[in-house]
């Protein structure tokens, strides 16, 4: 295969959840970039919208569906309302989630809970569903968003609950790779580092750009174009012989 075509996603069928902002924006605006149709999954009607009416300007065929990704009976609608629409899916990056800064000792059992529903175990449900379509075609490629914050503890920020819930999205993802590796099925995951999200500009989360910045062996704090890439590589033919990977889109900051 043309090494250049090996990257080529046109005409493939793609999701993306949490696709209103940020970085799940930056991947789905990326997948159809490289030639992908795009359902844009959000719980926020504004932001997925917009999103959709950018993938339509770009050329590709892309559809709102809005969704709270830690109830199951919404997850089932959104793939039954796929399989109804395009009767299979090539690509599904699981990218809805999210955190904030808590003390460990502060967690309430309630709080704790939310953050492993949300980041951790809507990935898994996300996955049951993709690889039912899936196993029938015997092919796709499955992606997670994970976080540096999944190999290491974050200096001077303390967020047990999401450190958790993206460690287990990283082995999740090795297990997953494993189980489905011969039937057709590969799993990734993408740890991204500080990147400039719109949560990046929250009031708890300003004071500590430069120290980020500083921290970085490249001096400076991710873009979400920086994304663009690792998600089309990892999506594409380009890695058919990659599963249960972790990718780290980091500027090197977990090598110190």
């Amino acid at each position: 295969m043309n090494a250049y075509k090996s990257f080529d996603l046109t005409n493939k069928k793609a999701l993306v959840t949490g696709a209103g902002q940020g970085i799940g924006k930056g991947y789905a605006l990326a997948l159809a970039e490289a030639g992908a149709d795009v359902i844009v999954v959000d719980l926020n009607q504004k932001t997925g919208e917009e999103t959709t009416n950018e993938i339509v300007k770009l050329g590709r065929n892309s559809i709102f569906l809005q969704a709270d990704v830690t109830k199951s009976i919404e997850i089932k609608k959104i793939f039954k309302t796929i399989m109804d629409l395009w009767n299979g899916l090539d690509i599904a990056v699981n990218n809805a989630g999210g955190g904030h800064f808590q003390d460990a000792i502060k967690y309430s059992e309630d709080e704790w809970n939310e953050q492993i529903q949300w980041n951790l175990t809507s990935v898994l449900l996300c996955c049951q569903e993709e690889a039912k379509i899936m196993l029938k075609q015997k092919k796709g490629s499955i992606i997670n968003t994970a976080s540096i914050s999944g190999s290491i503890v974050n200096r001077g920020t303390y967020h047990a609950a999401y450190n958790t819930s993206k460690a287990g999205i990283i082995h999740l993802t090795k297990c997953l790779g494993v189980e489905w590796a011969q039937k057709g099925i590969r799993v990734n995951s993408i740890s991204p580092g500080n990147i400039l999200t719109p949560a990046a500009y929250e009031p708890e989360t300003l004071p500590w750009h430069k120290k980020w910045a500083d921290m970085n062996p490249m001096g400076r704090l991710g873009e979400i174009d920086d994304l663009k890439g690792p998600v089309i590589f990892l999506a594409s033919e380009a890695s058919k012989f990659i599963t249960g990977h972790n990718l780290l889109v980091d500027g090197g900051f977990t090598l110190w």
